[in-house]
């Protein structure tokens, strides 16, 4: 398993008249904290479409459990539970707030995609080697 945190605080144009953060911003989370999981095993996304790889959002799940409020310091921990053979990849995702509550969960699968060929083609031989030994 392999799992990477990030922070992000809660920006004002991101909440609603409550000062909740706006539903549909829980998505844009999920992909700052994707794009910081792949960053921290030593790719960037920007790497992987240099290699002929995009990674198109194939499915969104999202639970909400409580809010995330103006100002709070969230967590989001991404988490890769497994490595499949399969041409996609599953993120799940995990709120937190500063007190360390969970607010939310997601999981995002995507999947590995050739925008030449219009084709889905396998994971990129150098993330499998990044992310194997997560999974000895």
């Amino acid at each position: 398993m392999y799992s990477a945190e990030t922070k992000i605080r809660v920006r004002y144009g991101e909440t609603d008249q409550m000062g909740y953060l706006y539903y549909g911003y829980y998505a844009l989370y999920y992909e700052v904290g994707r794009a910081e999981a792949i960053r921290q095993l030593g790719l960037t996304y920007r790497e992987l479409e240099e290699m002929g790889i995009m990674m198109p959002v194939a499915e969104l799940n999202v639970k909400y459990f409580r809010p995330a409020l103006y100002d709070d310091l969230i967590t989001v921990k991404t988490i890769l539970k497994e490595l499949t053979g399969e041409p996609k990849i599953r993120f799940h995702s995990e709120l937190y707030n500063e007190k360390g509550e969970l607010l939310n969960v997601g999981v995002t699968t995507l999947v590995f995609f050739d925008p030449l060929k219009k084709t889905k083609v396998n994971m990129p031989k150098e993330l499998i080697d990044k992310l194997k030994p997560f999974f000895d």
